[in-house]
């Protein structure tokens, strides 16, 4: 859009989608998503291991109160789900609720906030919710998939996950359908995954900005969504976590 030039509806809508981008083709990289999520996941990560290195063991106060709620909370989310042996599963349950709830916070942020001020330097397009991007949702969710083969494989061994796979639901004579059966259903986990997330969360970024097209309605309008779109956004980190952790579970099971 030209300086100073006033945007019809659609414009408006689409500038507010549009991802800041770098390349072509298959090697585009969204610089917005990427600077983003890497720059919260610094912050974020960050404070939580300076907040323990200075903890205390006497009752905690302030930040170390809520991380240690948090982290409890998590924790006894894995706990109840998850009964291998794997120490890495906590970790990876407490890194993705954490990050993915505070990606998922940015859409909190008016819609027109961020991007003006990227303009003012000169930067046009800027997406500030990297959950409503599907790369970086597939990139997780491929990841969390990645682990779970990787995990199959270190506590089944190589002959047991294959055994599985061959054998499972209906035993070795229907090999063929065992398989088809579970290529289905591990095509299906990473992708009902990612766009699970991506879905709900590009749909709460849409009523913002159709919100903000209200002018002096939108004020009214944005807090009451506002409040409820707290909801969600924690929701949709619990719902990630969860399954990243059932599916964790279910790798470090033998039928």
């Amino acid at each position: 859009m030209a300086s100073g030039e006033i945007p019809t509806t659609s414009e408006y809508i689409a500038h507010h989608l549009t991802n800041l981008k770098v390349g072509s083709g298959f090697w585009t990289f969204h610089l917005d998503t990427l600077i983003v999520s890497g720059a919260l996941g610094l912050i974020v990560f960050g404070s939580m291991a300076v907040l323990a290195s200075k903890a205390t063991s006497g009752v905690p106060r302030g930040w170390q109160n809520f991380f240690e709620m948090v982290l409890s909370f998590v924790n006894q989310q894995v706990k109840d789900t998850y009964h291998g042996n794997s120490p890495i599963v906590a970790p990876l349950a407490i890194t993705i609720f954490v990050w993915v709830f505070i990606m998922n916070a940015m859409d909190l942020i008016p819609v027109d906030f961020l991007p003006t001020v990227a303009s003012a330097t000169g930067v046009h397009y800027l997406k500030v919710v990297p959950t409503t991007d599907p790369n970086l949702t597939f990139a997780m969710s491929i990841t969390v998939f990645l682990i779970m083969i990787w995990m199959n494989f270190q506590v089944k061994g190589i002959g047991g996950f294959m055994h599985e796979i061959f054998t499972v639901p209906f035993g070795p004579k229907l090999a063929p359908v065992n398989l088809l059966f579970r290529i289905v259903e591990d095509i299906a986990k990473p992708i009902s995954l990612s766009l699970r997330l991506f879905g709900n969360m590009y749909a709460g970024e849409m009523v913002f900005i159709l919100i903000a097209l209200l002018g002096v309605w939108q004020l009214p309008l944005a807090l009451p969504w506002a409040l409820f779109h707290i909801l969600i956004i924690t929701l949709q980190a619990f719902v990630f976590m969860m399954l990243t952790i059932v599916y964790m579970s279910m790798a470090s099971e033998s039928h």
